[in-house]
């Protein structure tokens, strides 16, 4: 019951809502019948992949890429978690998390990076991205998937739409940031030699930017990563169902788990992402060296 004094009439924002949806799913059921069909048979075929191999196998193959991109601590680490992870038996959740992760992440960075790329040259584009982006980090996660579960029905696809679009905006953001953050004069030192715009952003806005596009990168997959739980909640599986039945039965163990499983993930995806980025960040000073 509204207050007597107040005088506003209600905006029915919702039901507006509601209705753009419904439109949606009226004339656009094809498309997003094929979008189900594709992100499920995407998930569907990495989980084989990762579930294919005996985890032993697996968490070798893990430790040595750990080893490879950052050093001996981060495979250490990764052969130790990845073997506690199979010894709570909870490796096929793991995987299929992991494939969830995996592929919203690439999705979210084939949006961004290019949507990031037209902000930073367009101040137009800027200006219009970024109340949606405000939108949408502010948005509470579990809000996405009303209109996902409309769209896709229950199970993975809605986890992975509702992922791509939480962990879309920091993508974008950071790198705006780093196409802008360019010196100025690098650009006008390559215009000034009559290089392409083109071939100016591929060959120094993009690399020197790309440590800022890697930390983008890096957010975007913590946040798919964090949607794991909520993901369990419209049947996508994984280690969110673990947590999400640890939580509906009082089960501490089952739930500190699943939990757990998921932060050994975090830490593997972080740092190796991390290294990433500190491998562009050598290659950014070699192309200011060699654009000098």
């Amino acid at each position: 019951m509204r207050p007597a004094d107040v005088v506003l009439p209600r905006i029915p924002v919702g039901d507006w809502f509601d209705g753009l949806v419904t439109w949606l799913t009226d004339n656009l059921g094809w498309l997003f019948d094929a979008i189900g069909a594709a992100v499920e048979g995407t998930v569907d075929g990495l989980t084989a992949v990762l579930t294919g191999p005996p985890a032993l196998v697996l968490t070798g193959v893990f430790a040595l890429l750990a080893l490879f991109l950052s050093g001996w601590r981060l495979g250490l680490f990764t052969l130790l978690g990845f073997g506690l992870i199979d010894s709570m038996e909870l490796w096929e959740p793991a995987m299929d998390s992991l494939a969830l992760v995996l592929v919203s992440a690439l999705v979210a960075v084939v949006i961004s990076i290019p949507l990031g790329i037209a902000a930073a040259r367009n101040d137009l584009v800027s200006r219009a991205v970024r109340p949606v982006l405000d939108l949408m980090q502010t948005m509470p996660a579990f809000v996405y998937l009303i209109p996902a579960i409309f769209f896709f029905s229950i199970g993975v696809v809605p986890g992975v739409v509702a992922t791509v679009i939480f962990a879309l905006p920091p993508g974008v953001r950071l790198t705006e940031l780093g196409i802008r953050g360019v010196d100025a004069e690098m650009v006008e030192a390559g215009e000034a030699f009559g290089t392409p715009p083109g071939r100016i952003l591929s060959r120094i806005q993009i690399p020197l930017a790309m440590p800022s596009i890697m930390a983008g990168i890096n957010q975007l997959i913590m946040l798919s990563l964090s949607m794991v739980v909520i993901a369990g909640m419209v049947g996508a599986g994984g280690l969110g169902n673990e947590v999400l039945e640890g939580i509906q039965r009082v089960d501490i163990a089952q739930g500190f788990e699943g939990g757990l499983a998921v932060v050994v993930l975090a830490i593997f995806l972080d740092r190796l992402t991390s290294a990433l980025g500190d491998r562009t960040a050598v290659a950014r000073a070699l192309a200011k060296a060699s654009a000098s």
